[in-house]
C-alpha cells in the first residue's frame, strides 16, 4: 500500500521534480500519450496487485476463503461512503456497472414525471424510456445540452416526481451545478448519474437522492465496478421492483418464502457480486484518500488548462465546456476534417474518444507533459503539411 501523500510530497504541475520517473512507475503504467480517461482509466498498480491477491485467494480456497474475501463488499461501501459525502455504508449498494444503477432507479421511482436531457449519454435515458414503456412513468426530455437550474425550472410540472442529470456532460464537459439543481427541484427526487464526475470534481454529492457512479473511469477501478448512494427521503418513496433474494431480509435463510425487501440500500442487490471487484473498487477509492482529492483535482485541472492552451496556439478550436468544467477537453481544427485530425494524433501515440464532429481528450492527476507535447506536435504538422502558420 502507499504511504499517505506519495503524490502530495510533489510540487504543482510546473515544479521541477514534478512527476518524476519513480512516482510514475510506483503508481501507473498507462502510456504517455494516453488522454482518454473519460472513456477508461486504465487501473493503478496497486487495484491491479489487489484484484490479482484476491483471485490467489481463490484459486487457492479453503474452509473460509469464500467469507473471507466476502467482507470486500462492506470495505468498498465504507470507502465509498466516505467519499461520496459521509453516507452511512447501509445506504450505499455496489453494483456491476452505471446501467444498472439507472435502471433500478427508473423502475423503483414513484409514478409520475420524469424530467431528463435528451443529450444525455443513452445509460441515463434508455432506463427511463424503458420505464415509460412499461407504463411506469412519462418522460418530459429537455432538449438542452447544458442542464441547467433553469432549464429544469422551466420544464417543471406539477406531476413532476423525478428529475435526471450527469454530473458532467461526457460531450462538452459541462458541470452541472448540482446544489442549484437541488433547490430548483425541491421536493422531488434528483438522481444524478456521476460517473464523469466523481473522482475529478469535489461536488456536493449529498444533495442526490440517488448517485449512480461507475468505478471504471475516473475512480480507475476497472470494469465490473460502481455503486449507488441513496438518500434517506430515497429510501423511503422508491419502491425496488427489481430487488432480488440478496435484496431482501435474512437472504441467507431459505424457507420457501418471498422475503421483504431489505430496509436500505441492499434492496437494490440482485445478487452477488464478484468480492474480486469489490475489492478493486475499494482499493481504487482509498487510493483516492490516500492522495487527496484536492492534489487530483489541482493535476487534473492543470493538464486540461495546458492543453487547451497549447491547442488554441496551435490554431484549435475548443468546443467543450470552458466555465464550469470537469476533466474533458473537446477541440477539432478548422478546416480539416476529424478523421485527419484523429490520424496525425495517432501518428503520435495519443489516445483519445474520436467523435465525427470532434476529439475529445481527458488527462488524469498522472498525466505528463509529454502527453500534452504529442497534441500541440499532432496539430501543428497536421497544419503546416499543408503550408499553414501554426
Amino acid at each position: 500500500m502507499l504511504g499517505k501523500g506519495t503524490w502530495g510530497e510533489l510540487p504543482p504541475f510546473g515544479g521541477a521534480a514534478c512527476f518524476t520517473v519513480p512516482v510514475w512507475r510506483e503508481l501507473f503504467d498507462e502510456s504517455p500519450g494516453y488522454l482518454d480517461f473519460a472513456r477508461v482509466g486504465p487501473p493503478s498498480r496497486a487495484v491491479v496487485e489487489e484484484s490479482a491477491a484476491l483471485l490467489r485467494r481463490v484459486a487457492s480456497a479453503g474452509m473460509s476463503t469464500v467469507d473471507e474475501v466476502m467482507t470486500c463488499d462492506a470495505r468498498a461501501r465504507a470507502a465509498v461512503a466516505r467519499l461520496c459525502g459521509g453516507a452511512s455504508p447501509d445506504r450505499v449498494a455496489l453494483l456491476p456497472h452505471t446501467s444498472q444503477g439507472l435502471f433500478q432507479a427508473a423502475f423503483s421511482v414513484p409514478a409520475g414525471e420524469v424530467v431528463v436531457s435528451a443529450a444525455e449519454f443513452p445509460a441515463n435515458t434508455y432506463p427511463w424510456v424503458r420505464a415509460e414503456q412499461a407504463g411506469r412513468l412519462t418522460v418530459r426530455r429537455l432538449r438542452t445540452a447544458r442542464v441547467t437550474p433553469e432549464a429544469v425550472a422551466d420544464a417543471l410540472t406539477g406531476d413532476t416526481t423525478v428529475v435526471s442529470v450527469s454530473a458532467v456532460d461526457f460531450r462538452t464537459g459541462y458541470r452541472a451545478d448540482l446544489a442549484a439543481l437541488r433547490d430548483v427541484v425541491g421536493d422531488r427526487l434528483l438522481v444524478v448519474d456521476g460517473i464523469q464526475g466523481v473522482g475529478v470534481v469535489d461536488e456536493p454529492w449529498e444533495v442526490a437522492d440517488v448517485l449512480v457512479c461507475g468505478g471504471q473511469k475516473w475512480l480507475r477501478a476497472g470494469w465490473g465496478t460502481a455503486f449507488a448512494v441513496l438518500s434517506e427521503r430515497a429510501l423511503e418513496r422508491l419502491d425496488p421492483l427489481l430487488s432480488g433474494w440478496t435484496g431482501v431480509v435474512d437472504p441467507g435463510v431459505f424457507d420457501d418464502e418471498i422475503h421483504e425487501v431489505a430496509p436500505d440500500a441492499r434492496s437494490w442487490s440482485v445478487s452477488n457480486l464478484s468480492p474480486v471487484n469489490a475489492g478493486a473498487l475499494a482499493r481504487a477509492v482509498e487510493l483516492t484518500e490516500e492522495v487527496g482529492l484536492p492534489l487530483i483535482m489541482s493535476r487534473i485541472a492543470s493538464r486540461v488548462a495546458e492543453l487547451e492552451d497549447r491547442l488554441r496556439g496551435a490554431g484549435a478550436e475548443i468546443v467543450s465546456a470552458t466555465d464550469r468544467r470537469a476533466g474533458i477537453l473537446a477541440f477539432r481544427v478548422p478546416r480539416y476534417p476529424v478523421g485527419e485530425l484523429a490520424a496525425a494524433l495517432a501518428d503520435e501515440e495519443v489516445t483519445a474518444t474520436v467523435r465525427p464532429d470532434q476529439v475529445r481528450l481527458s488527462p488524469h492527476a498522472s498525466t505528463g507533459a509529454e502527453a500534452v507535447d504529442r497534441v500541440h506536435t499532432a496539430v501543428t504538422r497536421l497544419r503546416r503539411r499543408d503550408g499553414q502558420s501554426a
